[in-house]
């Protein structure tokens, strides 16, 4: 029995042993050349090489991974078509949708390629077609997912040259051991020594890693981004610098391979420690020579953590036209975004995006600057920008045109700029919008300018997909907001239009038709089939119905107590008192010992009268007299330009109060920043005089002030004037104590509390807030108790406590210092 047991305890050995042994072979790829897969055999469905660089981001990733691009993939279709028809795996490939349908991406291929010839000898055989469709599934869900991020805001901050020498070397000196003796034996010194430059390695090829992994690779995000990029940074720049940290990366990992081969020969601990300092003396001079490309790169992550936010496959309405049209006004009308807005051209000098709402769906609004119409090659940054965004967004293009000339530009300067940049329109709603109409009405312009308009209009309703002429040309003023919701609902509508039919010519929207089925009956006879209810339904119903108590009105009040003419309904029982007893209670004649009537005033509503009259009459004088300078009366065009002038300051002061609402929410910049000088109090007080106010208040608080000189001592005790001085700098100090008190008491009262919720901030009542002003707080804890610059900084401040660096050193107190 024992002998029996060990003979199969050996088998079953044997069997896990040859099934590691066939496992290992598979996953290294040195199987034996064989034309058929076995049944039962493991075969991996992804090729290990692969699986640790997507597997950190499949896990991160789950919800994104049935996100499909909506563009062509006939030729990556065909590609992989080729590669599979000697392989037997065709019907695999076009049972994926996915690949056949919406990829055409060149690293896709690439590790497609790679996967197939990985496993070209398996496939050949009796391959699992389970496994084959996972390993096609698993790449394209990984590229997919990869491919819609565009948050750049999550790149990690790149640091100059000498930080990251200060990172590395910090990190390897706390993490590696430190003590080492030459008594050692020669293999442990080495392994010491070889630990450091190994880890020093490791180290500097993470950090270089991840700068070049997140960083986005211009040929592969959306070419919306892609060409934004290059406008705004140059791409041949951005990967010469990417590239050369790439370089730097491969020269520290080869120095690293040699010296480790070095220390291997190392026959004394000095000999060691030398090669050890050499190895990371040369990655550390290879990291030196590129801190430009670092430096670079930072500027670059700074600038794109900056960029809006922008997702180029969402519903999208574009604003385009030449400066100064009233375009970032529009934006703000619809949308909450806050885009500064001038009277002069180029206000706005990037992308702003905005968000709206129509028909319970999320719309983004990007407001681009203004467009000049001169050769492509003679366009600046600014105008490149709103080209990027014409050229590749999938949106509703609002066209805006400045009929009142008020921006500088004439129509036809207008439209021959329209005429130039139509070819970026095709294929998208468009609508002419014709703003100020509250300067220039449409009527009102002359037959060579409405022609032009019409033309325009005409190049429009190519595009218009069946759309009213209504639709296609309308007139808006941003300022009387006439106008605005119907241009919103306009471009909204025919996008979301476009949208639908795009969908409907798709080949997609059969296999969805298909699962629908209306049914619509039709009459068969004469005979009536009422709808059958069950009759447990029925008894409910009823009962239910039984159960509920009819609400007594008045008129059923009446009927119960003798009807009309008998009963007479109390007014008195819906009053709201103290005590319900007292509802009908008579009004008493004395009350108290006092008599009633002695209160109550029989002339009142005369007096009331009379109050009123004199109160309207000292109201004209007031209205008289502001009419009125040194006694005589304004005239009419007097009375018209103080008028205007004080809703001029009416609209000044709403505006003041609105900018200084958002201005708790933006930085003060810096006067080393104030390029311009438009931050001064010159300029402060040039704009006030030239609206009429005294600045000198103004210019004064905006000053810093120095420190006051203190009170002077007084000469003599005992003289009169010294009281007479006393008494009145007493009264001084009074009246500045008064007057500051009364400052804060209205400073305070005009600013809301922290925890009171605004409208707009995005709370549901002022508990939510505190509880996100704590969360914010705790979060800064950690950042302002420790204070780093950075992740290089390492500096540790001296610590002088006051209790022992303070006061006299007195006996029996020096172990305390």
């Amino acid at each position: 029995m024992q002998s029996n047991e060990r003979s199969e305890r050996g088998k079953t050995k044997e069997m896990k042993r040859d099934q590691r042994s066939s496992q290992r072979e598979c996953w290294s790829g040195r199987r034996k050349k064989t034309n058929k897969v076995e049944d039962g055999e493991a075969v991996p469905f992804v090729s290990p090489s692969l699986f640790p660089l997507f597997a950190n981001y499949y896990k991160s990733n789950k919800n994104l991974l049935k996100t499909r691009f909506k563009e062509s993939g006939k030729n990556c279709y065909m590609q992989m078509r080729e590669k599979c028809q000697e392989n037997k795996v065709v019907k695999i490939v076009d049972r994926f949708s996915p690949v056949k349908d919406h990829l055409d991406r060149p690293s896709f291929l690439r590790r497609l390629d790679f996967l197939l010839n990985r496993h070209r000898r398996r496939l050949i055989g009796s391959l699992s077609t389970l496994q084959l469709r996972s390993s096609i599934r698993f790449l394209s869900d990984i590229y997919l997912a990869k491919m819609v991020q565009y948050n750049f805001k999550k790149i990690t901050v790149v640091p100059n040259g000498k930080e990251f020498v200060d990172i590395i070397l910090s990190r390897t000196q706390r993490q590696t051991p430190t003590v080492v003796h030459k008594g050692y034996k020669i293999n442990r010194l080495r392994q010491f020594y070889m630990r450091k430059v190994k880890y020093t390695q490791t180290n500097f090829h993470e950090k270089l890693s991840t700068i070049i992994e997140e960083f986005p690779r211009l040929d592969q995000i959306h070419p919306f981004y892609g060409d934004l990029l290059h406008v705004l940074y140059n791409k041949d720049h951005y990967k010469l610098a990417l590239g050369q940290v790439n370089t730097a990366r491969n020269l520290i990992s080869k120095i690293a391979k040699d010296y480790v081969k070095l220390l291997k020969y190392g026959d004394s601990l000095y000999r060691c420690k030398c090669l050890k300092v050499a190895a990371l003396g040369r990655m550390c001079t290879v990291l030196k020579r590129i801190t430009p490309s670092l430096a670079y790169l930072e500027q670059i992550r700074q600038h794109m953590a900056r960029l809006p936010s922008i997702d180029p496959n969402t519903r999208t309405v574009l604003i385009c036209g030449y400066p100064n049209v009233g375009k970032s006004s529009f934006m703000n009308k619809v949308t909450r975004a806050d885009v500064d807005v001038q009277p002069y051209a180029f206000t706005t000098k990037s992308l702003f995006v905005g968000h709206t709402d129509y028909k319970y769906l999320r719309y983004q609004v990007i407001d681009t600057p203004g467009i000049l119409d001169r050769p492509f090659e003679d366009r600046n940054i600014i105008e490149m920008c709103s080209i990027t965004a014409l050229a590749h967004l999938r949106a509703a293009v609002l066209f805006f045109l400045d009929i009142s000339g008020s921006c500088g530009y004439t129509i036809a300067q207008q439209a021959a700029l329209f005429h130039s940049i139509k070819s970026l329109f095709m294929n998208k709603p468009l609508v002419i919008v014709c703003n100020k109409t509250d300067l220039m009405p449409m009527e009102n312009i002359s037959e060579e300018d409405r022609k032009l308009v019409e033309e325009m209009k005409a190049e429009a309703m190519k595009t218009a997909m069946g759309a009213s002429e209504e639709a296609v040309l309308l007139k808006m003023s941003t300022l009387t907001e006439e106008g605005v919701m119907a241009v919103k609902n306009a471009a909204c509508e025919r996008l979301l239009d476009q949208r639908v039919e795009a969908k409907m010519k798709s080949k997609k929207i059969n296999d969805h038709l298909n699962r629908f089925h209306v049914a619509m009956p039709k009459p068969r006879d004469n005979i009536e089939r009422p709808p059958c209810i069950p009759q447990v339904v029925l008894e409910a119903r009823a009962k239910e119905a039984a159960e509920m108590e009819k609400r007594k009105t008045e008129k059923d009040l009446e009927e119960e107590n003798g009807g009309a003419g008998v009963y007479s309904a109390s007014l008195k029982k819906h009053y709201i008192l103290h005590d319900d007893e007292w509802k009908e209670d008579i009004m008493p004649e004395i009350l108290d010992g006092h008599n009633v009537a002695d209160f109550i005033d029989p002339d009142i509503l005369l007096r009331l009268e009379e109050l009123e009259r004199e109160e309207e009459l000292r109201q004209a004088d007031v209205e008289e007299s502001d009419f009125e300078i040194d006694g005589e009366e304004l005239s009419e065009e007097q009375k018209q330009h103080l008028a205007a002038i004080r809703k001029r300051k009416a609209v000044l002061i709403r505006e003041h109060r609105l900018k200084k609402t958002v201005a708790q929410n933006r930085s003060t910049v810096p006067r080393k920043f104030d390029k311009d000088k438009k931050y001064t109090t010159k300029r402060m007080g040039r704009e006030l005089s030239a609206l009429g106010l005294d600045p000198s208040s103004a210019v004064d608080r905006a000053r810093s002030k120095s420190r006051g000189r203190k009170r002077d001592r007084s000469e003599g005790a005992g003289s009169d004037a010294m009281d007479v001085d006393d008494e009145q700098q007493a009264n001084k100090k009074l009246r500045g104590r008064s007057r500051s008190r009364s400052m804060s008491i209205s400073r305070s009262m005009s600013r809301p509390p922290a925890h009171e919720v605004v409208p707009g901030e995005g709370f549901k009542d002022s508990t939510q807030k505190k509880s996100a002003i704590k969360i914010s707080n705790k979060s800064h804890k950690k950042r302002d108790k420790n204070a780093r610059k950075g992740e290089a900084d390492r500096v540790i401040p001296t610590l002088r406590p006051k209790h022992l660096f303070s006061g006299k050193r007195g006996k029996g107190k020096t172990d305390r210092r």
